[in-house]
């Protein structure tokens, strides 16, 4: 018994260096562009939040109880996690898995292809949550919220940032050219975008449509996200829990039709 525990441990470790490896070979590419590459993630919800924040801020009263300006903060910041997630672990994931063949070169050492989507996995939510860091950078400097709130609201982007990307990973593992990602961003991350409470609150919508929205993934970061800047004395558990079965799920399935992929290929 002792022995298996040992060789157990022994596996685990081995699986868990060979992650790292396929995450630090990513991290090391990506540095030499790291700038670039972090403030395009950046800029397309700091330029709407700066648009509709100051802008329709100014015109609008308040809603559920706060300035639109700070309604706005919380899903400007879910919304970045978000998008830095999708695209790292659709196009840059799809770049090295198909176009360079970059995956191809790996599985050619020790390494699994469990532990290459693992890597790419945890990679895209790195870079996910860097994005999502520099976002809240702003958020600070417009003066919302204090440390306590910017830590939780952290945890929660990290969180949110390894859903997205398990959930790009399995539409990675589907696409056969960068064009097939176009279905995914318009019958999925589109209407996430605009149903989730992220610019406008889901009570506007009709009936059937926001019970529907309510469980979409980013519905979930957005409320946990807008609960800890209020601070308000509500059970999270539950949409925390929700997120990371998600999470959960949507890796389950990426390895299973990443495995699939390569032994049809």
């Amino acid at each position: 018994m002792h022995k298996k525990m040992v060789f157990g441990l022994i596996k685990l470790q081995h699986s868990a260096s060979g992650v790292f490896a396929v995450w630090y070979r990513n991290a090391s590419v990506w540095r030499r562009l790291a700038l670039p590459s972090i403030l395009g993630n950046v800029l397309d919800p700091l330029i709407a939040l700066v648009a509709f924040g100051f802008g329709l801020g100014a015109l609008m009263p308040d809603v559920q109880g706060i300035p639109y300006m700070e309604y706005l903060v919380c899903g400007a910041l879910a919304l970045s996690a978000m998008n830095a997630a999708t695209f790292e672990a659709l196009y840059s994931a799809f770049t090295r898995m198909h176009v360079q063949k970059t995956w191809d070169a790996i599985l050619n050492t020790p390494l699994s292809l469990t532990q290459v989507v693992l890597g790419e996995w945890i990679w895209a939510a790195t870079k996910s949550a860097m994005a999502a860091a520099a976002m809240l950078v702003f958020v600070i400097f417009f003066g919302f919220g204090d440390v306590l709130i910017w830590f939780k609201v952290f945890c929660f982007l990290v969180l949110g940032a390894l859903m997205f990307s398990a959930f790009a990973l399995c539409i990675n593992a589907l696409a056969r050219s960068y064009d097939f990602f176009m279905f995914y961003f318009t019958l999925c991350v589109t209407p996430m975008t605009f149903l989730s409470g992220a610019i406008f609150p889901r009570a506007q919508l009709p009936k059937l449509l926001q019970v529907f929205a309510d469980f979409l993934p980013l519905s979930l970061l957005v409320d946990v996200i807008r609960v800890a800047f209020k601070q308000q004395q509500l059970d999270l558990k539950p949409k925390v829990l929700a997120i990371f079965l998600y999470s959960m799920a949507a890796l389950l399935l990426a390895l299973q039709l990443t495995r699939r992929r390569f032994l049809v290929n």
